[in-house]
């Protein structure tokens, strides 16, 4: 697949790193993810996944992969109303419950989850 994962999430990098390009940003928050495929939209990549896929809420993890095209051409007007729609939904649910100080144990569930979207749509035919 010609395209670039961006993710917070070192079970998606290690899973991956090898087989495509990944820009990774281990320590970042969701929302930094989505400003950062908002950032690479306004430089002409466009989504090809929904930044706000999955059941999780924005607030209740903190990992988040996204899948955007490694090409580059104009401005995608529907990616980056998508990439904006979806950065102020995650601000309001922010706002309303930041995201909890959660164990080690459910953190790794969470990776596991956020892999596991990912791992759907890259490993599917």
């Amino acid at each position: 697949m010609r395209a670039i994962l961006i993710t917070n999430n070192v079970k998606v990098y290690d899973k991956f790193k090898d087989n495509m390009d990944i820009v990774y940003r281990g320590e970042c928050s969701y929302l930094e993810v989505l400003e950062l495929a908002r950032d690479k939209i306004y430089q002409g990549h466009e989504l090809l996944t929904h930044p706000l896929s999955g059941s999780l809420k924005p607030n209740e993890t903190p990992f988040k992969s996204i899948i955007i095209s490694k090409e580059r051409s104009s401005l995608d007007h529907n990616s980056l109303n998508i990439i904006e729609a979806s950065i102020e939904t995650t601000k309001k649910f922010l706002r309303q419950k930041t995201t909890p100080m959660w164990t080690e144990r459910v953190l790794e569930d969470f990776r596991i989850i956020d892999l596991s979207l990912i791992e759907n749509i890259l490993d599917s035919p």
